[in-house]
């Protein structure tokens, strides 16, 4: 069953006015340019890209019904819990389970970053999955994010629970992408794994995998999908023109440091194309200055986007 949630799957942005609600204008007008793509499988809202630490309980409820609206029956909708308190986390899986959303993605909570505590990531996990029906994806960190990326034993021990159908696989690096995919696919044959490091996609998608949830797909869900059906096919000229258009993108946004910028920047390029109505950023986290906004402005004429 769980072979449904293949594909790829746009994390999306939440537009904000100047003074830092949310423009929900501005977000249906985003979720339907997105959603506009052929072959896109679904949407993943309320996840890092979607500043989910920074909204309210009730504004992730109402993304999560916006969103669920917009898609019809046909399309899924993955929602991320992220929240450092396990009770909370437990709650806003709840009401994303009664907005709609197909499956739950699980983010560690920042404070995990100190220490490894497969105990802590256990018992996590565990509540959320007691507190819900859904199907849940694991999300695995970047390297660089502390212990925020679990280890190959507290790996083990999440994929033994039940409705475990996915994980989104964020380690931003290719060696250990392949290590952990080779670790899934021998441990839980049935988990979907996703590759999701946006500026190692064509690397990632030629090891193997079942689909992505990444953020450039808000910005260029075509050329992701395009990228993925080309591996697919065994296209590897058509693979490349793909990958050709995502590098100056992914570079610009993810690769330049610092990477918590990210969000901003994918705001910044989607402001410049016209696409939202402002780059607004929901403090503590600031939009782009001019010389960031300049060097995305080129990244997208390189990309062939202006």
């Amino acid at each position: 069953m769980y072979r449904t949630f293949d594909g790829i799957y746009a994390s999306t942005v939440v537009p904000m006015h100047e003074d830092e609600s949310i423009d929900f204008k501005g977000l249906a007008a985003h979720l339907e340019s997105v959603l506009s793509t052929p072959g896109l499988r679904g949407l993943l809202i309320n996840g890092h890209a979607g500043e989910n630490f920074t909204l309210s309980s009730e504004e992730k409820r109402q993304v999560a019904q916006h969103a669920r609206r917009l898609l019809g029956p046909e399309r899924l909708l993955i929602a991320g819990v992220c929240a450092e308190s396990t009770a909370q986390a437990c709650a806003d899986a709840a009401d994303m389970q009664a907005s709609g959303a197909d499956a739950l993605l699980i983010f560690p909570p920042f404070s995990w970053a100190l220490a490894d505590l497969p105990d802590v990531a256990l018992t996590h996990h565990t509540r959320i999955i007691a507190a819900t029906r859904l199907p849940i994806m694991l999300y695995q960190a970047s390297i660089g994010a502390g212990h925020l990326s679990y280890s190959r034993d507290t790996l083990s021990a999440l994929l033994k629970l039940e409705r475990i159908a996915g994980i989104k696989e964020g380690s931003w690096e290719t060696a250990r992408y392949e290590a952990n995919y080779r670790h899934v696919r021998s441990q839980a044959p049935h988990v979907r794994i996703m590759p999701s490091g946006d500026e190692h996609l064509l690397s990632t998608f030629m090891l193997g995998g079942d689909g992505s949830q990444v953020s450039i797909a808000a910005l260029v869900p075509e050329t992701v999908v395009a990228l993925r059906d080309a591996i697919d096919q065994g296209d590897m000229a058509q693979a490349l023109r793909a990958h050709a258009q995502l590098y100056p993108l992914v570079q610009a946004i993810y690769g330049t440091a610092p990477a918590a910028r990210a969000t901003a920047r994918l705001k910044t390029c989607l402001h410049l194309l016209g696409r939202i109505p402002t780059p607004t950023m929901r403090a503590p986290m600031t939009a782009s200055s001019p010389e960031e906004r300049a060097m995305l402005q080129h990244a997208l004429g390189t990309a062939g986007l202006l």
